[in-house]
């Protein structure tokens, strides 16, 4: 569904990515680990027209999206998270959402969409006219995923979903995005928790200096090379 070949980006003309190949699958989970400063977000923000991408292809279901302006991004089925909980936090829950589908014409279709997100975010449907500030860090987290999903994605990325989360929060989220990948959705989530990301995803990248070191599926994290990759010992 999604091909990633040969990327190199970074910013202001300094390589962060040096030369990566990803692929994912139609309703894979694929998870991008690895140390700090690996160059995880900026893979992300490479496949949304985030940071400069120097040269290599992205493919979506056979279609060259490389360099495509993000809200051209959104509109081919590529949506994206950013970490840090990026929500309008003066405006309400059902705002926060609308605000979401901006780049759908369709009035009819972003009440269906708006419907079918709260049904999946029942909590969301209970405070849907309370202001953004006002939920908690975990709420908050599901609200910018929610967002994202009135955009009818394909292809969801998500940047640090457990960032600053509770354990029991964290666990929440991460049973959320099990459940829209069961409703056929694609995800690439860069995490810090390794652990918990190789447990749901399909198949694992791990990151180490702007390149490919490993991939995997759930055994990965056997793999002896892991402890030098996060902590040295080159």
């Amino acid at each position: 569904m999604l091909e990633i070949k040969e990327i190199k980006s970074g910013y202001n003309g300094v390589e962060i990515l040096h030369g990566i190949d990803l692929k994912v699958k139609p309703a894979e989970i694929v998870a991008i680990i690895g140390p700090n400063g690996a160059g995880k977000s900026t893979l992300l923000k490479s496949i949304f027209s985030q940071c400069e991408v120097y040269s290599g292809k992205i493919l979506f279901k056979d279609k060259e999206l490389t360099r495509l302006p993000t809200h051209e991004m959104i509109s081919e089925g590529i949506s994206y998270v950013p970490q840090g909980r990026p929500i309008f936090s003066d405006l309400t829950v059902k705002e926060n959402l609308e605000m979401g589908a901006f780049i759908l014409p369709d009035k009819e279709l972003i009440k269906r969409n708006l419907k079918d997100v709260l049904e999946k975010f029942p909590f969301l449907k209970k405070k849907e006219n309370d202001y953004a500030f006002t939920l908690s860090g975990g709420q908050q987290q599901m609200l910018a995923i929610a967002r994202a999903l009135m955009q009818n994605p394909e292809v969801l990325l998500l940047d640090e979903p457990s960032l600053g989360l509770a354990p029991k929060t964290m666990q929440e989220v991460f049973e959320k995005i099990v459940e829209i990948n069961k409703e056929g959705i694609a995800l690439i989530i860069v995490e810090q928790n390794a652990k918990q990301a190789v447990k749901i995803a399909h198949t694992t990248y791990v990151l180490e200096d702007g390149k490919i070191a490993l991939k995997g599926g759930k055994e990965i994290l056997k793999d002896k090379r892991i402890k030098n990759i996060y902590f040295g010992g080159r």
